[in-house]
């Protein structure tokens, strides 16, 4: 009967419209991500852009992660065609220009776009206090399982991701995440366990 395939269609129909409106109440770049608190994926990336004193840096230069262990470490990826970079933009010159001289260090990192359309659009946008990094095929940015750009991650002391930022960064986050890293202490090497007793060195014989 027809009101009988009516009532079943509804029954399947029903979880279906629920599931999509609950889908439409989250925002599809909140992804959780896996990272904070693991060790943040290591690379080794070029300047393209240097930055402005006391920040700056050569072009050229290559930025390693591991030469910044024992300092907090923000990477703002951006692009040049990401018209949310523009809200963020004056506020991470200004907060990072404002670390100058402390443990800690502001890189743009460029994604999906050609480092001329990147200092194009620094200049555009009256400049820029940190030096932006070229990450060739996004390879960085798939280790750090990028979704979109604006996103912020920060690094402890410790090279481990403490927090990923989705979106424009508001300064006082900035401000709040990078005092904190900078407050917690880094981790001391271990010391090396004492030699057990009666493993000092013996005499050579005849010495």
């Amino acid at each position: 009967m027809n009101w009988k395939r009516a009532a079943i269609a509804s029954l399947f129909a029903i979880p279906v419209i629920l599931l999509f409106a609950w889908g439409m109440t989250k925002d599809p770049k909140d992804i959780p991500s896996p990272l904070p608190g693991r060790e943040a994926p290591t690379f080794a990336l070029d300047v393209f852009a240097p930055g402005q004193p006391p920040l700056l840096r050569n072009v050229g230069d290559t930025i390693r992660l591991a030469d910044m262990k024992g300092e907090v470490v923000v990477l703002n990826f951006w692009a040049s065609w990401c018209l949310a970079c523009r809200d963020e933009h004056s506020t991470l010159s200004e907060v990072a220009r404002s670390y100058a001289g402390k443990p800690v260090h502001f890189y743009g990192v460029l994604y999906n776009d050609a480092p001329v359309n990147g200092t194009n659009w620094i200049a555009e946008m009256g400049g820029q206090s940190y030096p932006s990094l070229n990450d060739p095929k996004a390879r960085t940015a798939i280790d750090y399982g990028l979704y979109g750009v604006p996103e912020t991650f920060f690094l402890d002391r410790n090279g481990r991701v403490a927090y990923k930022h989705t979106g424009p960064v508001p300064a006082a986050v900035i401000a709040r995440v990078v005092d904190s890293l900078m407050a917690a202490p880094a981790a001391t090497p271990a010391a090396p366990s004492p030699a057990p007793a009666g493993a000092a060195s013996q005499p050579k014989a005849g010495g």
